[in-house]
């Protein structure tokens, strides 16, 4: 029996220490899968949540807004089903917290606090009011808030490999370049379009 006992203890000891020495060999503040893990589960759970609370009372650009937060969380959800890695819960994370940027977004269009401060998207954001800007004949409208004439909102990322900056626009113009850059360089060309003319001089200065 005290043999028994003092291998268990042995095999306890060796895993323990492999362990350690994993955790050791990583770069300092590095996020282990577990972390990871239970991370994306707090963000996918918070946008639960809020969504749960909040409805959009007829405004529309709420009501969008609060789409696309929905669009987010299923997403995240189906990530968190299939992930495996550090790397695949930080995704899920990220699609989470795209989501809760909506839900900023249509608290503000409701005219409610937006809540806490998130984490940035990495990238930049529409600052003038009335911006816009014309490719290929279409006008396109950004600006800083909802209105009549911008009622949806993009929280900001790369669309078709380029970094467009977050706020309200006239019309979806990120899912026409999906589409577009899915058959070809379309994407590309409206994307940089819209990305050159939000960085020249408007009423002063570039749009964001």
């Amino acid at each position: 029996m005290g043999v028994v006992l003092v291998a268990v203890l042995l095999i306890v000891g060796a895993v323990a220490a492999v362990a350690f020495q994993r955790r050791l060999s990583q770069p300092y503040g590095a996020v282990s899968d577990l972390d990871a893990e239970a991370e994306a589960h707090r963000w996918v759970e918070r946008l639960g949540g809020s969504l749960s609370t909040l409805e959009a009372r007829g405004n529309a650009a709420a009501a969008q807004a609060l789409t696309d937060a929905a669009e987010r969380h299923r997403a995240a959800q189906g990530q968190l089903v299939t992930a495996r890695s550090g790397a695949q819960y930080a995704r899920a994370s990220q699609t989470a917290l795209e989501g809760l940027h909506y839900i900023r977004a249509a608290r503000t269009s409701l005219g409610l606090d937006p809540g806490p401060a998130l984490p940035g998207l990495g990238t930049g954001a529409i600052t003038a009011r009335d911006g816009r800007v014309t490719v290929d004949g279409r006008t396109y409208a950004a600006s800083s808030r909802p209105g009549d004439a911008t009622p949806y909102y993009h929280p900001g990322g790369v669309v078709s490999g380029r970094q467009m900056p977050g706020g309200w626009y006239s019309a979806p113009w990120w899912k026409t370049a999906l589409v577009a850059g899915a058959a070809g360089a379309g994407g590309v060309i409206l994307a940089d379009a819209l990305l050159d003319g939000l960085r020249r001089p408007h009423g002063g200065g570039p749009m964001f």
